[in-house]
């Protein structure tokens, strides 16, 4: 019996040991073994015993995880989209090809980090590494592959140093403003739109024909930066939707308030010092708001290796990590507005409409011609303009008009987020900001916090500096607009160790006011809300914790209701209003999931927005401003004069709020029934989370299921600091967030909803949507012996020979 229970054990001890091992590759390319260890939430932590193995298995496991996301990239990167969808993406294609940065590779990759050729060639090689293995078992090729009947191509170095999808610039705002004040004029246009913190000039030189700006300027443009959408006609027969028009008037997953948001784009982040914190450490929080989708746009990551120990996320095509932490110090980043964007209008030589003036004299533009294959059509060759300012993106045949855009992100270092590379070894404040001064996009707000008790923020981004024009309106290209170079980056806005003891952004104008260099400054802002709440909860008096943390970037209090519902007090209001009203002076302002005030308030709020933008901006500029943001609303509502102008202000605002206030109401009855018992703010008819994928629809609903997910109720909106958007489903927003506390990277808690897979068969493809929508984390763990507590898969990677 003895001898018996001894086999047994010794047979267990074994295949413990055989577990332990993981499952082994052999790949051609690595120089020594490398060990990838996943967790159980789905983060692979990549331990390897030089940099070059390093990245060459972070490049290998991120395309494991997201094949078809990377191959899309791949596509867009590339400009052959119409290779897999045809003809109606040739002009995405044209796009990409003006827009691609065309300057000298070696020196590109070598910017972003001193060992830059060697870190993208090793992540390029994993990437192709695991495609040739996939292609190798082209039936185990993730579900998307089948259905649109394609395969992954090999990725090439400029597919990592691509900006197709980065936050690059205002153009398409700025021919909008160009249009509007073209119509409205400029101080129509300054009244609807909130221009500060500085007072922009808008005027449209008269050497431009306005008229002509309603041409098709930035189609190509626009093409290029677009999401590629899916059709019916792309997949093959068998998975498609035999019911796709009755999906197609579905509205459960619609927005309640379909005008886009001017500001939409959004984040938070915040340093607090040791001297506000219950334990002496410093802290750093951050949530980039971004669009809501599966897989996510974020994927989180541990590289460890000589010279490297850095755990957090970016985006999954990039090499290194954007947000998070090394065994020194914790940053993070949010939007800081930056206009690295202009549009350029110039006169054609009628005699040759490849010439253009500039200073005087003819100018003949640069041409670039490629072959763009196209699926069912032959391939078409695209012939690409260029002039000294940049790619040419409209020629106006009939009026002798050019139009480029002249565009910061094209310089040498341009590719988003890559800069990370340099911060992810810095060792202090100095060596952070020094690493700083190479993130030229997007321009965003790097904060940072460190063991030693230091605290830090500097703006980024590269920085044209306008002289003599404010960048927010088309301009002649004849010589007279031009930029007077760029700002060093580390003389945009900084700051370290501030007396209040943190430093918190959301996107709002942080520009300090003795600032010296406004000429590099942008005048287009995110709403105050979201930063104003940080900067009450973290400037409170009381200590800070892990727990504060948590609640803050998960908090729903509205300041704009603070503001709108005392509004409502005196009001004459109808039966069913006046029950309304009686919750709203009785609540506490959260938009919290399963409050009816919050739901009676948001329904107001839209209905606010919906009928000032009706009512305040001319028709005539309807197409060209799209939004009002709720700042300006609420400063007229307050100050009446400003857009009430009867001989009564005050009574006409009332009246205005009267309105509104019934008319949200009433839908809301329509939307959720006359039982206001019913009326919970988060659930499937109101403020959900649903996300889509971009097959889904036109697939059926047996894979349908697989690839959506949820939806889940939700609360919050686009001005709590737990920002949800302001869309019935929630379109944008914080689906990765990180808190690090400095003093014990193992406390580093995190979140990455939908999941770290973009594969539908894979168990880490939803597993943190739950938790996410119930605004719950999950622990980062950095310490091997935490790591090794939590292992779920083990994966070793040895060379080929």
């Amino acid at each position: 019996m003895k001898k018996y229970v001894y086999f047994w054990l010794c047979l267990l001890l074994f295949n413990c040991e055989k577990r332990d091992e993981g499952k082994i590759y052999k790949l051609e390319g690595l120089e020594a073994s490398v060990e990838i260890i996943r967790d159980q939430w789905g983060v692979n932590h990549i331990y390897a015993q030089n940099q070059h193995d390093l990245f060459f298995a972070q490049g290998y496991a991120a395309a494991k995880d997201r094949l078809f996301q990377f191959e899309i990239w791949r596509r867009q990167a590339t400009g052959t989209v119409a290779e897999l969808l045809g003809e109606r993406e040739l002009e995405r294609d044209i796009g990409t090809r003006l827009f691609k940065f065309r300057g000298d590779m070696t020196t590109e990759m070598q910017y972003y980090h001193e060992d830059g050729i060697e870190i993208i060639t090793a992540y390029t090689k994993g990437v192709n590494a695991y495609i040739e293995e996939a292609l190798s078992t082209p039936e185990t090729l993730p579900i998307e592959f089948k259905i649109l009947d394609t395969k992954p191509q090999k990725w090439i170095h400029e597919v990592v140093i691509s900006r197709h999808q980065g936050l690059l610039g205002n153009i398409t705002r700025e021919l909008d403003i160009g249009r509007a004040v073209a119509k409205l004029g400029e101080s129509k246009v300054k009244e609807l739109i909130w221009f500060h913190p500085k007072e922009p000039d808008i005027t449209i030189d008269p050497k431009i024909d306005a008229a002509l700006l309603t041409s098709p300027i930035l189609d190509l443009y626009k093409a290029y930066r677009q999401p590629v959408h899916f059709e019916t006609s792309d997949i093959l027969p068998v998975y498609r939707n035999p019911n796709q028009l009755s999906l197609l008037q579905s509205t459960h997953y619609k927005p309640i308030f379909e005008m886009p948001d001017p500001s939409w784009i959004g984040s938070n982040n915040w340093v607090v010092s040791s001297k506000l914190t219950e334990d002496k450490n410093t802290y750093m929080a951050n949530d980039p708001h971004r669009k809501i989708a599966v897989p996510s746009l974020r994927y989180m990551v541990h590289l460890v290796a000589p010279g490297w120990n850095v755990i957090g996320g970016g985006e999954p095509e990039i090499p290194g990590v954007s947000i998070g932490h090394n065994e020194h110090g914790a940053w993070g980043l949010t939007v800081f507005s930056t206009d690295g964007e202009d549009l350029y209008v110039y006169d054609l030589n009628p005699e040759n409409l490849q010439e253009y003036k500039y200073k005087g004299n003819w100018e003949k533009m640069s041409i670039i011609k490629e072959q763009i294959p196209v699926k069912g059509a032959n391939d078409y060759e695209a012939t690409l303009h260029y002039s000294r300012h940049g790619p040419v993106c409209y020629i106006d045949s009939v009026n002798y008009k050019a139009y480029a855009v002249r565009c910061a992100w094209l310089e040498i270092g341009g590719a988003p987020y890559l800069a990370s590379l340099r911060m992810d070894q810095a060792k202090n404040w100095k060596e952070f900001r020094a690493a700083c001064n190479y993130s030229h996009i997007p321009g965003e707000n790097m904060i940072w916090a460190d063991k030693k008790g230091n605290i830090g923020w500097q703006a980024v981004g590269i920085a044209p500096i306008r002289k003599n024009f404010s960048g927010l309106v088309p301009i002649p290209g004849d010589g007279t607009y031009e930029w007077e170079g760029y700002l060093p980056i580390v003389e945009k806005p900084n700051v370290l160790n501030p007396e209040i003891g943190f430093f918190a952004t959301a996107n709002q104008n942080v520009t300090p006011s003795n600032y010296k260099n406004w000429d590099a400054i942008g005048f287009n802002w995110s709403d105050p809300y979201r930063g104003d709440r940080i900067n009450e909860v973290l400037g409170a008096g009381e200590k800070l914790n892990m727990q504060t943390m948590k609640a803050l970037q998960t908090d729903y209090l509205s300041l704009p209701a603070q503001k709108l519902v005392p509004l409502l007090t005196n009001l004459l209001l109808n039966e069913k209003a006046v029950t309304a009203r009686e919750k709203l002076l009785n609540w506490d302002f959260k938009l919290s999931p399963e409050s009816i005030a919050a739901a009676i308030y948001v329904s107001w709020e839209n209905e606010l927005k919906t009928t000032a933008y009706e009512r305040f901006v001319p028709e005539a500029g309807k197409v060209h401003i799209r939004g009002l943001q709720l700042k300006r609303i609420i400063d007229w509502l307050e100050q009446p004069s400003l857009q009430f102008k009867s001989s009564n202000p005050k009574k006409e605002r009332d009246q205005f709020l009267r309105v509104t206030f019934e008319t949200a109401i009433q839908s809301l009855e329509q939307k959720l029934g006359s039982d206001t018992a019913n009326w919970q703010y988060g659930q499937q008819k109101f403020k959900h989370s649903y996300i889509q994928h971009a097959l889904s629809e036109i697939v059926h609903d047996t894979i349908s299921k697989k690839l959506d997910v949820g939806p889940l109720p939700k609360g919050g909106n686009a001005y709590t600091p737990n920002a949800t958007s302001s869309n019935n489903n929630q379109s944008h927003g914080a689906t990765f967030r990180i808190i690090v506390n400095t003093g014990d990277w193992d406390t580093t808690l995190g979140a990455n909803a939908p999941g770290q897979s973009g594969d539908p068969e894979s168990i880490y493809y939803k597993n943190l949507f739950q938790d996410w929508a119930k605004d719950n984390y999950f622990p980062l763990y950095y310490s091997r012996e935490k790591i090794d507590s939590v292992q779920a898969d083990k994966v070793v990677l040895n060379p080929q020979n």
